[in-house]
């Protein structure tokens, strides 16, 4: 069993950010102004998995977007902080909040404003096209980009090194 499986095995929260890992890093403006982001379901159904796993799944992105309270209210995701360019000082006062220590924590993160929250949690863990000094600092890399899967390969890696991923989609048979 490798290190970064032990460290999964831990997990308690996986802290996600946005533009680059729930989404492909696109933004797009609407003649009218309004902002538009994609993301992908799988990545969605991942998120649900874990959490009927009892692995909390919080949001930490720096910018600010009514976009992104909605897509955390349809997963069920509490937790979101917005506007937050500080995501290690935002993810440890979220763990002191919860009374988690940092190795009970995921962070997965695709450039530079994550690569502090990387480094600082138990696990941290990046998309396949995340910036290279994230990518070598990073404990687990997806093989799939931002917004295209690399959240639910993350999900699904949690959930193997507890044992329960085969039994979590079973339920679908």
């Amino acid at each position: 069993m490798s290190n970064s499986q032990d460290m999964a095995r831990a997990v308690r929260l996986l802290a996600l950010d946005v533009d680059g890992v729930l989404t492909d890093g696109s933004i797009y403006y609407g003649n009218d102004g309004e902002e538009l982001k994609a993301f992908s379901i799988k990545d969605g159904l991942g998120i649900k998995l874990l959490q009927r796993a009892g692995v909390e799944v919080v949001i930490i992105t720096g910018r600010q977007s009514r976009i992104v309270a909605r897509r955390a209210a349809e997963l069920g995701i509490a937790e979101v902080i917005q506007g937050r360019e500080d995501k290690r000082v935002a993810l440890e006062e979220l763990c002191r909040r919860k009374s988690l220590e940092m190795t009970e924590c995921a962070y997965m993160g695709d450039d530079l404003p994550d690569l502090g929250a990387i480094t600082s949690a138990g696990l941290g863990m990046t998309v396949a096209d995340a910036a290279e000094a994230v990518a070598s600092a990073a404990d687990w890399r997806s093989r799939y980009p931002g917004g295209r899967g690399a959240v639910r390969e993350a999900c699904e890696y949690l959930l193997e090194a507890r044992g329960l991923r085969e039994k979590l989609e079973a339920d679908f048979r």
